[in-house]
Formats: structure tokens, sequence, C-alpha cells
């Protein structure tokens, strides 16, 4: 191959340069071109598909900067429709004129399967990233797990997951962690850190809603911020152990912090953060917060008096607060963990196209002999009987529901991840960048503008 293009996709997350210095640095080794597609798939549907040429002379464009957060080639959450052949056809063809031999898609299970219709007609590669960390699966049986049934509502059918046939084991996963992950736990574990101190002084009750629609890694992550107590995705709430908990905690310390993630769900296992009519450009249903509904059934539960005959705070509504720790997540500079193997999975995407795998995936995986390493997979082995790639959820034995904490699995699940993330040139950046007495009087300066005379377009 000669030249190969490449674009992220979906929500942005601190390691998306990364993926992209690792591809082209690679690239350069080969002495490949790399065009980047502004706007993800949304670039590719635009006749005129515009895009960057990020290695110039086999060099690398001084605006992609490893260290630097979101997409240097923006991204969106417009995704290819398998039915529109038309359109489908239209976009290979434009890239053919641009001599485009192979595509890198950077992206989550959205990204993996709206790049499918593509892939059978180009040779079409995943480089992963999500802050979720549910692109991946837990054992290589996974995918089979799930059933359909025909439902009246749109789009006409319903899948259930099945109940596990296998034993789990932490070196059966495939795809052990995404980047942006480690980056949005740091972020997360230190806004629990943070918050601590406000709940403590005050004698009140914090919840912090984290990320996480169906998959529950990044509460979990939130852990090493020592909160009080965890609620996830696949643990149903037992609102009556929950408020057990919490009073058994407040009595001790006087104050509570509680991390839930956005997709909690009820007993019934509907989503307790009520939903709207809306979605999102991906078709998710928008939540209005977990952490809201929350408060409002521990008012309910806890009542005025509990608090007042402590005097400790004048009413359950103003003891109890909330806090999203929400896009902080998934944006600024990533940590060493994150841009290290956003890189080196960038880099292994181009070797795939290289080694003609089409509709492969890059992925990190890890065991105690070798540590963490690089593999690829068939795309195809994420997908279920129907074609679709589901999102994957933290298996349920990384949490103790009785605890409300991680469990013994949980916590082997993340030391290796974490043993090491933090490299010292993140606070030293941090430390240089941050207090900078420039920043007080010259304009922040967008990395948009200089890539914008860089673009240029199909004639």
């Amino acid at each position: 191959m000669k030249r190969i293009g490449i674009l992220t996709a979906g929500g942005d997350t601190p390691a998306l340069n990364a993926t992209l210095y690792g591809a082209v640095t690679r690239a350069n080794q080969r002495r490949i071109e790399v065009f980047g597609f502004i706007k993800g798939f949304s670039g590719l549907l635009n006749p005129r598909v515009p895009h960057v040429h990020l290695n110039p002379l086999y060099g690398t464009i001084p605006e992609l900067d490893s260290a630097y957060g979101g997409s240097i080639i923006g991204a969106s959450r417009d995704y290819l429709n398998a039915d529109d052949a038309e359109s489908c056809n239209a976009i290979v063809e434009r890239l053919n004129r641009l001599a485009i031999e192979g595509l890198i898609c950077i992206g989550g299970d959205g990204t993996l399967n709206g790049m499918q219709p593509l892939a059978t007609r180009l040779p079409t590669v995943l480089a992963p990233k999500t802050i979720d960390n549910d692109l991946g699966l837990n054992y290589r049986s996974e995918a089979e797990e799930y059933s359909r049934e025909v439902v009246p509502e749109p789009p006409g059918y319903r899948y259930t997951r099945l109940r596990s046939r296998t034993q789990f084991d932490l070196h059966q996963m495939v795809n052990y962690v995404t980047p942006g992950f480690a980056t949005a736990v740091f972020v997360s574990a230190t806004g629990v850190q943070r918050i601590r101190t406000t709940a403590e002084s005050h004698r009140r009750i914090g919840i912090i809603e984290v990320m996480g629609r169906h998959s529950g890694y990044l509460a979990l992550g939130s852990a090493y911020g020592q909160p009080d107590v965890l609620l996830l995705p696949e643990h149903p709430l037992n609102v009556d152990r929950l408020v057990e908990r919490i009073q058994e905690i407040y009595d001790l310390q006087k104050h509570v912090i509680i991390v839930c993630a956005e997709g909690v769900v009820n007993e019934r296992g509907e989503e307790l953060g009520a939903e709207v009519d809306s979605t999102d450009p991906a078709g998710n249903k928008i939540l209005s917060g977990a952490g809201e509904a929350l408060r409002s059934i521990l008012i309910k539960r806890l009542g005025d008096s509990y608090f007042t005959s402590k005097r400790r705070n004048e009413s359950a509504r103003a003891a109890i607060f909330t806090r999203k720790v929400g896009h902080t997540q998934r944006g600024g500079r990533p940590i060493l963990f994150d841009r290290y193997y956003a890189a080196q999975l960038g880099g292994k995407a181009v070797d795939l196209l290289l080694e003609g795998r089409s509709n492969a995936v890059s992925i990190l995986q890890y065991d105690e002999r070798r540590g963490f390493h690089l593999d690829g997979i068939d795309g195809n082995d994420f997908r279920d009987r129907w074609g679709l790639i589901h999102a994957r959820t933290m298996h349920p034995s990384f949490y103790d529901p009785e605890r409300m904490m991680p469990s013994r699995v949980g916590i082997d699940y993340l030391l290796p991840i974490f043993g090491n993330a933090l490299g010292q040139d993140d606070m030293e950046a941090m430390r240089q960048s941050l207090f900078d007495s420039g920043n007080l009087t010259r304009p922040y300066h967008s990395v948009n503008t200089d890539i914008n005379k860089r673009i240029r377009y199909l004639e």
C-alpha cells in the first residue's frame, strides 16, 4: 500500500491524537502516505471528502501531538447504513479517486458496527478507543450469548442476554483495556477525592455520577478515589441494602460519597435516570440523570428527621447533593498509559492493513508473563449471529454487591492498568502549563485554526 486513510469516530477521548500519531509514525517507517478524513464518517459522506495529508514527505505534521486531547481531524457520531448500498459504493468510489488503498477507523463498538459495510468493499481495520472500556469480549464465546425476539416497537426486535455458559478468567479477556479509559478514571477518581472534603466538612451525602451507560468500568475504576459506595449498571440497585449501607457509614463518619454510573438500573432492569424521547445521533436514548433519580429516592427513604435529629442538616434535600463528572472525563491531556498504548495500537492497525487483514481490530492483551502486548483479531468475532456488535459489559464477578465495592477479581483487573499509569511528565506538564503567566494575556489558540489551513477536497 502507498496511501491509506484514517478517521476518528464516535465520542472524543483523550487518546485519539496519540492513536493517530502512532499510526502515522508507523506509516512513515513503511513509506506510506496517510490522509486524515475530517469529522469521521461524516467526511466520507460528504461528496467533497475534506481531508488532511498527515505526513507530507513522510514527516508528521507539527499539529499532531500525542499528548494533546481530542482529535485534530475531528469526530462525529454519523455512521454508515449497511442497507444504503448506494452511499457505501459512492464512498468507495471517492476513496478510489483519492488513491486510498486502505482505511483505519479509530473508535469503539459503534464504529466497528459502522465500518462493516465498508470492510466488504475496501481493506478496513479498527484501532480501539473508548473511555467506557466497552469494546471487547470477556471471553471469546460471549458474542454468542444473545437472543433476539420480535417486538412491536421499533426497530422490531429486542436483544436479551442469555446466562453465561463459561467460567470467567481474566486471561480470557479479548482487548483487556481501551485507550481513553485510564485517563477518564484518573479524572473521575480525583473528582471523588475533591468532592469528598466538601461532603466531609458539611456532613453531607454526595452522589457523583460518572459515565457508563451499560458498562460499569468507569465507576469501578473510580474506586481509586476511595468512595464509600459504588453503583454499577451490571447490578440492579437494591434500595433497601443501599439505605442500610448509607446509614451505617453516615453514622460512623458523618458523611457519605456514592459513585453512580449513569446507566444504573432498578430491580426491574429499568434505567434509573429518567429517559427523554430524544436520542443522540447514534440512536442512544438520552438519560436525564441517574444521580438525580437516586437523590430523589434517598430523600424520600431517609427523610428530613434522619438529618435534623442529628443536627447535621436542616433537611434531606439540603443534605444530599449530586455532581456529574461528565465530559471532563472525555477531554484534556491523556496520561502516560493511554498515550503509550494508543500509539502502539495505532501502529498495529497499520500493520494489520499491510498484512491484508481487512475487518480486523488491533487489541491490547494482558497476562502476567508477557504483561501488556499487542494482537489483532477478526472483527467478525465481535458480532452476534445477526451481525450486531454489542458493547462489552463489565463481568459481574468484578463487583461485590453486598459491600457495594470492587471484588477481588475487580481489583486484580485494575491493578495492571494503573500500577504505572501516570508518568512524571504528566504532573510536570500540568505544573508548567496550567499557571503559565501567558495564559492570562494571550487568547486560546485552537488547533482547528491550523488544521483548517491544511484541509483539501476531492475535486
